[in-house]
């Protein structure tokens, strides 16, 4: 089994989902008996075909489901997370600096430390010219690289990240995988739902594939393809169209 998708003890973890049942309305629940976890270091990707309930998964981790009987616990030093959502989500009137410095401000951010760090990832992302407009006017891909700079300036525990490389161009994307690596490397987890099963097959430490709501598989590579009864050279596409 691969060291890095075995079940891990309470004090090893990022991330820790058990979810029974989950849904916007109490007698029908949209997610049953989910169940995964991230450790230091580890990327976990959630997969699964629209309406699978990947969505539902991570706004339940987010605490934004109404009806939800389960457990979410977050580990690692400070139990902080940082989401990228698949749309970007950003106020009108503030420009992009001005949505660096809040973000700074809310999670207790040295100014300090702010400065530096802000800047230096404006000029890896190519938006230093940038700073002082206001992403309203901007691309959907710049929003998204917004929304990835206030996740990386927090340097969060764990990071949910939704779809990140829609709309991100090659350069960008490149960008965003060095820098998430550096941050397994400093100890953060990383459970990121995508499509892109190619990227995912080769980034990815561990898989939990969902289909109508409920978890059809997990682990390494070589037990999703057991699970989908797959060759052993079977790619994740292969598995993923096995058993969705």
């Amino acid at each position: 089994m691969n060291k890095q998708s075995e079940y891990i003890s309470m004090q090893d973890y990022v991330l820790r989902v058990a979810i029974r049942e989950a849904g916007y309305d109490e007698e029908k629940p949209v997610i049953r008996q989910i169940g995964l976890e991230v450790a230091p270091g580890q990327l976990i990707g959630l997969i699964g075909p629209n309406g699978a309930g990947k969505s539902t998964t991570i706004k339940t981790i987010l605490g934004l489901m109404a009806h939800v009987n389960g457990e979410i616990e977050l580990g690692g030093q400070n139990k902080r997370y940082a989401y990228v959502p698949e749309q970007p989500v950003f106020y009108e009137y503030f420009t992009l600096w001005e949505h660096l410095h809040l973000a700074a401000s809310v999670f207790g951010m040295d100014e300090r430390q702010f400065g530096p760090k802000a800047e230096e990832l404006l000029e890896r992302f190519r938006l230093t010219e940038e700073k002082h407009h206001y992403p309203t006017h901007f691309s959907k891909g710049m929003q998204q690289k917004l929304m990835l700079i206030i996740a990386f300036l927090l340097e969060p525990d764990i990071y949910i990240v939704d779809e990140p490389f829609v709309g991100l161009d090659p350069r960008a994307t490149a960008d965003f995988l060095r820098l998430l690596e550096g941050e397994r490397e400093r100890g953060a987890g990383v459970l990121m739902s995508t499509h892109v099963l190619d990227t995912a097959e080769r980034i990815c430490s561990g898989f939990v594939l969902i289909n109508s709501g409920s978890v059809v598989a997990r682990g390494s590579l070589d037990q999703v393809r057991a699970a989908a009864g797959c060759a052993e050279d079977a790619t994740l596409f292969d598995c993923f169209h096995a058993l969705t």
